[in-house]
């Protein structure tokens, strides 16, 4: 009889978790995800979405796919891990950087200001999960034909396109080539411009195997926080005391 009732969809609750956190006191609001290794089946439409919301130009990736080989010949298996920014509470990123562009908010997401930062990339560097990458200003249209009637192109596609500015950080920036981002050091940044309006991380919406769950990690009635407290969870490299805020379920 219980295989006929009907299950609410993980993404519903997610959305009333999220409402309920910014309903309440901003100071108790941590934001965390947990990605369930045993849902995720390698699709990339978390990729895919990240880049198509974050106009992301090629050599920039906040959240791609890891492949890893598990078993032993011939019982061999493929998992799937996805690799946003851990957005760690101990952050040796934000300790590097000598202009202090990128720092953890009061809602534990580890940002980067674009105006302040210098490009130096120490940052990159000193991040012990490669979650970062340099916006070193390439086009995806560069080299491609110029000849009028085909929608392809810097005069057609790349203007009408991948010249557009992104919405990070809720802040209206100049178009693609005439300043920041381009230069800059650049990351997952849990779509903050997202949450002030309401709506999920544009990687937790678009996964269709329901692999990954987000919410505020203090609230605990919250999806996210029974996630964490499950046996099956755990933080990428731990040892190293870095305190990630997305946790992985074996």
């Amino acid at each position: 009889m219980s295989r006929f009732l009907a299950v609410e969809d993980q993404m519903i609750r997610m959305q009333r978790d999220l409402n309920r956190a910014l309903d309440g006191d901003p100071k108790n609001i941590k934001w965390g995800m947990v990605i369930d290794l045993a849902k995720c089946i390698g699709c990339h439409a978390c990729t895919v979405a990240c880049v198509a919301e974050n106009k992301l130009p090629p050599g920039v990736v906040y959240r791609p796919v890891l492949e890893k080989e598990t078993g032993r010949y011939p019982s061999v298996g493929r998992q799937f891990i996805p690799r946003p920014c851990l957005h760690c509470q101990n952050p040796p990123c934000t300790k590097v950087c000598p202009v202090k562009a990128t720092y953890k908010n009061e809602a534990g997401v580890v940002v980067v200001d674009y105006k302040r930062c210098i490009g130096c990339r120490y940052c990159l560097v000193a991040c012990p999960y490669s979650a970062r990458t340099a916006d070193f200003g390439d086009w995806y249209t560069s080299g491609a034909t110029k000849s009028q009637g085909v929608v392809q192109g810097q005069e057609t596609a790349g203007a009408s396109y991948e010249a557009m500015p992104a919405a990070e950080y809720g802040k209206k920036w100049p178009p693609r080539g005439k300043g920041s981002p381009v230069g800059n050091a650049r990351k997952c940044h849990f779509c903050v411009h997202r949450l002030s309006v309401r709506m999920l991380p544009a990687c937790v919406t678009t996964c269709i195997g329901r692999a990954t769950i987000f919410g505020n990690r203090n609230d605990p009635n919250s999806m996210v926080f029974e996630m964490i407290a499950s046996a099956r969870t755990y933080q990428l490299k731990g040892e190293l005391g870095t305190n990630p805020a997305v946790y992985y379920m074996a």
